[in-house]
């Protein structure tokens, strides 16, 4: 698909006032990503931790692999109180955001290397709770920008992608150049600060207008017809359980379906195993934690927003799967930079070209990526089904990337597992190149749809 946008349309397009809810909540979502990932690998890297047990305590993050399997309730459930106040999206991701609070002052207490099992579980409340809001958030998205309003979606993954590493990036470059002086517990503390502000910024964004309770009581009442049930309690169950996953297999085909959620998952396996050795691959080459938090994530965060914006107008201007293949052939080539680094030791310079290169192709591609997903949902129950979809987005990130730890000790070389990251994205590719025509039709449906009406 090709906009039919100039770039002096394309430019105006982002002063909408719906990308700065987005950019705000995406901020949300990226935050705890900090508190159980880059941020406890730092503490239990300088604890002495081995790299094994570091990978599989990234296991809490299983979590974000397997939030489908209760994404219907935040469709479908209005919490008390709480939704009469904020409304549904907004009341779930608040919920979420107390409990992280509640998380993150408890790991405070506490030093991890000698409460190992009590932090985890600490860290697995806040994954949970995280991974839920993620679920709530991305529907607040998608509830914003419609699927049909195909040439805002790069701009809203955007927002939500500068969002997501703004919320992990800046409060990252905080605790790594704070560490030292006051202590991991110390930055602990400081990091409830900022959900207490975040959860402010949730009260103050504007709750996105929908049709979707009217969609879910047509699902209803087809349920109760093919069932042949009066009960409104079996309906409500079926259409929460089941419609969701019904829908998307029938609105794409059962071949369709399974095919791109193969895709969804193989894209980022190589990051995955990247990210996740990342900080102790640093520390262990000899960059300080100062160092770490200024190139990896404040000159990384202003990479990342940069080349988000240039990645979202050239998704606008000559469409998403363009920028999926673009990206994801980026994003293998630029893992190799981190096995140069692992030749040449810790070279400041090469470290600095490495991030910039590194977050631009993770940023092109994350945009092309989290527009196309949002394609695939459907308006009635778009939090289960991108849920879904970025459950399996996160199996590779989260799950498999557990074993990254052992990987590395395995091989007892740090160039070698690089390039074998590089060398996961291929599959993904050839599968892209191959369906094309499939992806093409998808997005042009979608065109057409919103043209009819």
């Amino acid at each position: 698909m090709n906009s039919s946008l100039n770039w002096s349309q394309t430019l105006r397009s982002y002063l909408d006032k719906r990308l700065l809810w987005v950019f705000m909540l995406g901020c949300a979502s990226g935050f705890p990503w900090v508190l159980i990932g880059s941020n406890m690998s730092g503490w239990l890297t300088d604890a002495g931790l081995s790299r094994s047990a570091i990978g599989f305590f990234g296991s809490v993050f299983t979590v974000y692999a397997i939030n489908f399997l209760w994404a219907p309730l935040v469709d479908r459930v209005k919490l008390p109180i709480l939704h009469k106040w904020l409304g549904q999206r907004r009341s779930w991701i608040f919920l979420c955001q107390s409990i992280v609070l509640l998380c993150t002052f408890g790991i405070a207490q506490f030093d991890p290397a000698k409460s190992l099992m009590f932090t985890s579980m600490l860290a697995l409340c806040i994954a949970t709770a995280s991974s839920t809001q993620d679920i709530a958030i991305d529907a607040y998205r998608i509830d914003s920008f419609s699927s049909s309003d195909s040439h805002r979606l790069p701009q809203a993954s955007a927002m939500a992608v500068i969002g997501w590493w703004t919320g992990y990036s800046l409060p990252g470059y905080l605790a790594f150049v704070n560490a030292d002086q006051i202590g991991w517990n110390g930055v602990y503390l400081g990091m409830c600060f900022i959900v207490a502000l975040l959860m402010l910024f949730t009260v103050l964004v504007k709750e996105p207008t929908t049709n979707r309770d009217a969609l879910q009581q047509q699902a209803e009442l087809r349920h109760a017809k093919y069932l042949g049930t009066k009960s409104p309690l079996v309906a409500w169950l079926t259409v929460t359980v089941a419609e969701p996953f019904l829908d998307f297999f029938r609105r794409n085909g059962v071949r369709v379906a399974i095919t791109l959620l193969l895709f969804v998952f193989l894209f980022k396996i190589g990051e995955a195993f990247l990210g996740r050795m990342s900080i102790t691959f640093y520390r262990e080459v000899g960059f300080s934690n100062d160092q770490i938090g200024h190139y990896s994530k404040l000159i990384g965060w202003g990479a990342t927003v940069v080349f988000t914006l240039v990645g979202s107008a050239f998704n606008v201007r000559f469409g998403i799967i363009r920028g999926l293949i673009l990206g994801g052939i980026a994003m293998s080539a630029s893992n190799l930079m981190f096995a140069w680094i692992a030749s040449v030791g810790p070279d400041e310079q090469l470290f600095l070209a490495t991030i910039i290169v590194d977050n631009f192709t993770s940023a092109f591609a994350t945009v092309a990526f989290v527009s196309f997903l949002t394609v695939l949902t459907g308006q009635a129950f778009s939090a289960t089904q991108y849920a879904l979809l970025a459950s399996l987005g996160n199996l590779g990130r989260t799950t498999l990337a557990s074993f990254s730890g052992s990987l590395a000790d395995f091989l007892d070389s740090w160039p070698l597992f690089f390039i074998l990251t590089a060398v996961m994205v291929i599959p993904s590719l050839l599968m892209l190149i191959s369906l094309r025509g499939y992806f093409t039709k998808i997005l042009q449906h979608n065109q057409n749809s919103k043209n009819n009406t």
